[in-house]
């Protein structure tokens, strides 16, 4: 009797989906003073090509990256002397490329190349005009005027990008144009410096040359009060965004300070926070927030709806351990400041792929 095989080959498809999301992509960095070796860095800037500078405030240093981690050189070391830090704390670059950099410990700016090499300083501690008493955050203006905020002189001084002095305003206060330890300050598209008043628990704003036009805020958990505040950042619409680093929350107003929404609580639940400090947006308008002490990063729409969250305690990669700044590339990507891991991490937005499969099944007939 004779056996007969029938076989036949029906083609199938199979569909592999990925789900859109911000993913890990690179990093580095970690404790040391070698090169590309950090020791509680805090401030970090992008040049308009892509590359990363970020102030290595513990080692005395600056260093610079490209926009994948490559080491592309440093300068500074302990001192006083030209192009020698003091814990420097923030770093900004201008529309001309260079970076300028609060030199805290030393009360002073100091401004280099994009490739480090000195050009100038001004300031010397004190209270006179020029002088600086703990700068720790620098704004430039799109015209390259450079604002500096002096929490030991409770002040905002500004200056040309060379560093002559332009003004200042501010003293220690409840008052309006007053300020007890100002933190964050930004400057609008339209040139408005906006400047988060920590210790009175308020924002104001002034015009580029220091003229008060208003302010919003006060003690307490309320809507339009806060508790602490001292990430600020204005959205591509005007918008101002304050993250409230004892409140747990974000809260969102006109640019003129009307009170829009809010979102947020303590706790590690989506869209809960535990002491956040940095804010950012996409060019879409959504918003991310480092949530540092819940070690992770939230990201937001506009109007505070949770979209999604990465990070968690830890060393490995895309866990953090106090990421305290957030900031978006001109590559669209998304760089962390790990400070307690002593090392940038970057991510990179996957949208949705679906990648058809055609396979081949085998079906065996015996007779």
């Amino acid at each position: 009797m004779k056996r007969i095989i029938l076989i036949s080959i029906m083609p199938i498809m199979l569909v592999s989906i990925a789900l859109s999301g911000w993913v890990y992509e690179g990093k580095w960095g970690s404790y040391g003073s070698g090169d590309g070796q950090f020791y509680h860095p805090t401030g970090i800037a992008f040049a308009q090509n892509g590359n990363v500078y970020v102030s290595d405030t513990d080692n005395n240093r600056i260093q610079y990256f490209t926009s994948t981690g490559t080491f592309l050189g440093k300068w500074g070391s302990q001192g006083s002397g030209d192009g020698q830090f003091y814990t420097p704390f923030d770093i900004a670059i201008g529309p001309n490329g260079n970076a300028y950099v609060a030199d805290c410990g030393n009360h002073r700016v100091q401004y280099f190349t994009s490739t480090g090499t000195f050009i100038g300083k001004w300031g010397s501690s004190g209270s006179g005009d020029g002088q600086f008493y703990y700068p720790t955050a620098i704004a430039i203006a799109s015209n390259g005027n450079v604002y500096v905020t002096e929490q030991g002189n409770n002040r905002i001084q500004y200056f040309t990008s060379t560093g002559t002095f332009l003004g200042k305003w501010g003293s220690y206060g409840t008052g309006d144009g007053q300020f007890s330890l100002p933190r964050g300050i930004e400057v609008a598209s339209n040139g408005n410096v906006y400047v988060a008043d920590s210790g009175n628990n308020r924002i104001q704003y002034f015009t580029s040359t220091g003229t008060f036009l208003g302010k919003w805020g006060s003690s307490g958990s309320g809507d339009g009060q806060f508790n602490y505040p001292i990430g600020i950042a204005v959205a591509p619409n005007g918008n101002v965004y304050v993250s409230e680093y004892n409140g747990n929350r974000i809260q969102y107003f006109t640019s003129t300070g009307t009170f829009l929404g809010k979102w947020g609580s303590q706790g590690s639940g989506d869209g809960q926070f535990y002491n956040p400090t940095g804010i950012t947006f996409t060019t879409n308008g959504n918003v991310y927030v480092a949530d540092t002490y819940n070690n992770r990063i939230q990201y937001f729409t506009s109007t505070g709806t949770f979209l999604g969250k990465w990070g968690s305690y830890g060393y490995d990669d895309g866990q953090f351990y106090y990421p305290y700044d957030i900031s978006i590339g001109p590559n669209g990507k998304i760089y962390i400041l790990d400070t307690g891991n002593n090392r940038v991490q970057y991510f990179k937005y996957l949208e949705t792929q679906i990648e058809p499969t055609s396979l081949g099944i085998v079906k065996a007939l015996f007779k």
